[in-house]
């Protein structure tokens, strides 16, 4: 009887680790490479804007890859106010080294921005070995330090530069308030500046009941409905951006090409994105809660 109720607390422990379930309420995970790796919620809005500039720049997923581990290292993907000396921000960049002012610094689109702008300017960078390369961009005191996040980086770069689909999934609570889908429109804007002014990304808002494959209890009646223009790896890096951004934007339903991230699902089906049919396929419709 005793290892029963041991097989049966295991099995239960088990369960709470791998699925959506209020043990891991407010955070997202990425699966790939053999392993997954969660973070809460904060961290993964980092990581989607670190990756969102990559892809907005046309940048190689490695990129982001490189991005992602160095910013991991230097704050844990968190835009802190402190650190050695005059370091700030996600990248821990010095003013006095010259990348930009305190209030610049500690803008997450500026900070990856100035740190894009110095590896692009590394030959070779999208073969060349992760850690090396994030130490010629950064001059750490450690300069082996990066290598311990190479895979998460590559994880959460494939799923936010959208090479490996509907791949992040995030368990959260309910929102229990009203939110304005223009509050995501917005964050496109200001993290997708290049492809929105030139036309690669558009957006419209739009009946929810209209675009939406299925219409949740908790959503607003108008839908955020971005078209990544038949591209479908920009189409899923925005459709898991926005899931990223679940937390802060009170997005409650992603939808692309039949797949549908839920926030209410929870237990097993909670691992993966579910299928569905219906509504705008060839668009990412982002619903948002309505009460």
């Amino acid at each position: 009887m005793a290892l029963l109720f041991a097989g049966i607390a295991g099995g239960s422990y088990v369960a709470l680790q791998r699925y959506g379930s209020p043990a891991h309420e407010g955070t997202c995970v990425a699966t790939g490479l053999g392993t997954s790796h969660r973070y809460t919620t904060d961290r993964v809005a980092n990581a989607a804007l670190i990756s969102a500039i990559a892809v907005d720049r046309q940048l190689p997923p490695r990129a982001a890859s490189i991005a992602l581990a160095t910013a991991y290292q230097e704050s844990r993907l968190q835009n802190i106010s402190y650190g050695d000396r005059d370091s700030l921000g996600l990248f821990q960049q010095r003013p006095s080294q010259g990348w930009g002012t305190e209030e610049q610094i500690q803008d997450p689109v500026h900070s990856t921005n100035a740190f894009y702008d110095v590896l692009v300017g590394i030959p070779g960078y999208e073969g060349a070995d992760i850690n090396d390369v994030a130490q010629r961009v950064q001059r750490s005191g450690h300069p082996e330090a990066y290598r311990d996040h190479e895979t998460e980086g590559r994880l959460y770069a494939s799923a936010l530069t959208g090479q490996s689909g509907p791949n992040l999934v995030c368990t959260l609570g309910s929102v229990g308030a009203t939110v304005s889908p223009e509050q995501v429109r917005s964050e496109l804007g200001r993290q997708f500046p290049r492809a929105v002014d030139s036309g690669r990304l558009s957006s419209t808002l739009a009946s929810a009941a209209g675009k939406a494959p299925q219409l949740p209890a908790d959503a607003g009646a108008t839908a955020l409905v971005i078209d990544p223009g038949g591209d479908a790896a920009l189409g899923w890096a925005v459709a898991n951006w926005a899931v990223a951004r679940a937390a802060e934007d009170g997005v409650v339903q992603v939808s692309y090409q039949g797949r549908v991230w839920d926030r209410t699902v929870r237990g097993e089906e909670a691992a993966d994105w579910g299928t569905t049919e219906g509504g705008a396929t060839e668009r990412v419709v982002v619903l948002v809660s309505g009460r």
